[in-house]
């Protein structure tokens, strides 16, 4: 599929056919990753987590210089092995 990037405001966007979008299960609306690899741009549906936050965003709220401590549970309660 042949299309040019369009100004939108002022942004700059992308129109996708909506046969297109079937092929790679991305509806109006969905959360896409856009990155570059090698010079060529790569759009991707991105990756459904449950509660809606992954790992790098976790990550990436972890201050800097953050140390962390060691947490006393206290003592075993069962058969547990510590």
């Amino acid at each position: 599929m042949i299309t040019k990037v369009q100004k939108w405001g002022n942004s700059q966007g992308l129109r996708l056919s909506k046969e297109l979008l079937a092929d790679v299960s991305i509806g109006v609306g969905d959360s896409v990753d856009v990155t570059v690899h090698d010079g060529v741009l790569v759009i991707k549906p991105a990756r459904r987590m449950r509660g809606g936050i992954d790992l790098e965003q976790l990550v990436g709220r972890i201050p800097e210089g953050y140390k962390p401590e060691a947490l006393d549970w206290g003592p075993p309660a069962g058969r547990e092995v510590w």
